[in-house]
């Protein structure tokens, strides 16, 4: 279950890499497209900061659920703001982008640590690289599809909605016999004077 979730949001990523660009295109007002991109690292780092802050208090699979569901919302959003007419609904998308940033940066801690509790150490390396097949599938068949914005990314909320699947499956088999961990307290330094 977990290599469906790792598949299904990272494919949904990657894809989401080549699509942002035309959707946030505009005869009207040229896209700064460093200042998008900017903003997009600002947000991945703030779901990042978010996820380590609650860490102590939710356990991994109860981020990921989060994420899913408002990476959900955030694709159905921008197909439908994509589908009414992009020059109208420019701010529209590039919200919905900004939120699914954030989901990408709780989203890795927090699959980080859920991978690491879940595969053993000596077959961590094949597993990873057995997740990034079908994670590869998906990219291609998305990019070679020849499909419409819009369905491209109802496809990636369809995509949110496998992995958002997979972690219940995940958080209602695997996970309840795991203890929530709280992060170590940072303790200074001794020093020797």
């Amino acid at each position: 279950f977990i290599g469906m979730a790792v598949s299904a949001f990272e494919g949904s990523m990657f894809a989401f890499v080549f699509d942002w660009t035309p959707a946030l295109d505009s005869d009207l007002v040229p896209p700064p497209h460093g200042v998008i991109f900017a903003l997009f690292m600002m947000s991945c780092m703030c779901g990042a900061s978010a996820s380590t802050l609650l860490a102590s208090r939710t356990r991994p699979t109860t981020r990921l659920v989060f994420a899913f569901v408002a990476s959900f919302v955030s694709f159905v959003i921008a197909a439908v703001a994509v589908r009414l007419g992009p020059e109208s609904h420019l701010k529209l998308s590039l919200l919905a982008f900004m939120v699914f940033e954030f989901c990408v940066g709780v989203y890795f801690p927090s699959i980080g640590v859920l991978k690491s509790d879940a595969v053993p150490e000596h077959v961590r390396g094949t597993m990873y690289n057995i997740y990034r097949v079908p994670l590869n599938a998906i990219v291609v068949a998305l990019l070679l599809g020849d499909l419409s914005m819009a369905i491209g990314f109802v496809l990636n909320a369809v995509l949110m909605l496998v992995a958002l699947w997979s972690i219940i499956a995940v958080n209602r088999v695997v996970i309840p016999a795991l203890p929530l961990t709280p992060l170590p307290k940072h303790r200074p330094q001794e020093t020797c004077d």
